[in-house]
């Protein structure tokens, strides 16, 4: 019998790397050991009360397909927020399009900006989400990873001038995954320009603006000037309002590239259904249950931070997002020694070169549960005195 012929990428890339953890901390569980899980941002507190409310009220007698844009009153609601949050204006009509989350659209993005096997570059930091790179592969681009040291901020004197020139694309994260580091006003704008000037688009993870401790994260939007020409913004619920399984996000900016994905989207799909639309409407449109978890979330961060302080560790970036990053001798060695005790962490090599030496904590567990875990760290990780 014949073998089914795969997407070479799939093998090159190989699975996606925390689900290995993850089924590793199943395991744990499924045998009753204690297990505290900071590997995958996927918050467990719970969704406030009024989302789900909403959600229910507008599951419909009768189901039918959603249509490509999505709802006029989300992209209103969503356009809202980005001028209470942002301070800037944008069309709801040609500048938004609401997605089924943020990682599909991170990976699909490329499908709509990249002529397969042309020579043409997807640029990003690393180390850096795995997306990035897997939907540029995915579209036939040059995936090209930007190490980043230091503060872990790309800023465009990184990008080497060759890179430029063959550039569709360049992704950044702010506040960044997995480091927790913010992007300034004046990297953004060092960025805009030089995507302006090769005729890139500056693709704008900023989906966890929203949670930070004392530093508000800039967007991409409020630099870029009207009509937001070369920036797209990628924004999600599931962070801010705790809606991961719900799927819901937003593209927001240059109003021809929202175009092209609005036609990608009419080949791939439509929009998410219109009940989970309903839901982000309510969410989009409140900032006081945003401000709550950003306190649960700080209160974490703190926690964590002065525990590893205290063994003298080093903490860096992690000033915003859901993410703690942490220097240590050895990352593998520090990840296997911790999941031993039952504490799931993510080895900072997972995230890409230069991601050797750290580790990452998510920071999803409860308040309750993350003070156990200091036990745990304590133990396995204070150095020898």
């Amino acid at each position: 019998m014949a073998a089914v012929k795969r997407n070479p990428v799939l093998d090159e890339l190989g699975f996606y790397p925390i689900s290995i953890l993850q089924e590793k901390a199943r395991d744990m569980r499924a045998r009753g050991e204690f297990v505290v899980d900071f590997s995958i941002g996927d918050p467990r507190e719970p969704t406030p009360p009024f989302i789900p409310e909403a959600l229910k009220a507008a599951v419909p007698a009768v189901s039918q397909y959603p249509t490509v844009p999505g709802l006029p009153e989300l992209r209103r609601a969503i356009a809202a927020y980005v001028e209470r949050r942002f301070g800037v204006e944008v069309n709801p009509s040609t500048e938004i399009l609401p997605t089924a989350g943020s990682k599909e659209a991170t990976f699909t993005t490329p499908l709509a900006l990249i002529t397969p096997n042309a020579g043409q570059a997807v640029v990003f930091g690393t180390p850096g989400y795995p997306v990035y790179e897997r939907g540029a592969r995915f579209a036939g681009a040059d995936a090209v990873a930007i190490p980043l040291t230091g503060d872990f901020v790309l800023r465009a004197g990184d990008i080497p001038g060759e890179v430029w020139r063959r550039a569709a694309a360049v992704w950044i994260c702010s506040p960044h995954n997995p480091t927790g580091a913010i992007t300034g006003e004046a990297d953004l704008a060092g960025l805009i320009a030089a995507c302006r000037e090769h005729d890139a688009l500056l693709l704008a993870d900023e989906c966890y603006c929203d949670l930070y401790d004392e530093e508000e994260p800039p967007s991409a939007l409020q630099v870029a000037g009207p009509g937001y020409r070369n920036v797209l913004s990628f924004l999600s619920c599931s962070k801010r309002s705790g809606m991961t399984g719900y799927r819901s996000g937003a593209i927001v900016g240059d109003a021809e590239a929202i175009a092209a994905l609005r036609d990608l989207r009419s080949s791939v799909g439509v929009a998410s259904p219109e009940f989970v639309q309903a839901a982000a409407v309510a969410a989009w449109s409140d900032d006081a249950h945003a401000l709550e978890r950003r306190g649960i979330f700080f209160a974490k961060r703190q926690v964590l931070r002065e525990a590893f302080e205290e063994m003298g560790y080093e903490v860096v970036g992690s000033r915003a997002g859901i993410y703690l990053w942490v220097k240590v001798a050895d990352d593998m060695a520090a990840t296997e020694r911790l999941l031993d005790h039952g504490v799931v962490v993510s080895p900072g090599r997972i995230f890409g070169a230069g991601g050797e030496g750290f580790i990452r904590f998510a920071l999803v567990p409860t308040l309750e549960e993350t003070h156990q875990a200091v036990e745990v760290l304590q133990k396995c990780l204070k150095p020898a005195t």
